[in-house]
């Protein structure tokens, strides 16, 4: 036991990968933009998430795009179908950024 000093790393330490559902933080807002749409559209319709899945869908895959999170199915993520009758299945097709500000 090493009391008032760093452990020693030589015996015993591994390193494992984080557990699904856990992901890097978006420290540089690259997806900052989409996470605010979906938020504001949660806000406007009183938390009911179903009016604002397109908005999920496009924040998620800013998010695996960018590498910040590892990319999955959208049947996996609860989301398969979503946007695709709108046509928008892709982040580029629906950038907030390019939306007009209210």
């Amino acid at each position: 036991m090493s009391f008032g000093r760093p452990p020693s790393l030589s015996g015993g330490f591994s390193v494992s990968p984080p557990d699904r559902g856990s992901f890097p933080l978006d420290h540089y807002g690259e997806c900052k933009q989409y996470m605010q749409s979906y938020l504001d559209c949660l806000r406007k319709s009183s938390s009911n998430s179903t009016p604002c899945r397109h908005l999920n869908k496009d924040y998620l895959e800013c998010r695996m795009s960018r590498g910040l999170m590892e990319r999955d199915e959208w049947r996996n993520l609860g989301l398969n179908g979503v946007g695709e009758q709108a046509g928008s299945n892709s982040v580029a097709k629906d950038n907030p950024k390019d939306r007009p500000k209210a």
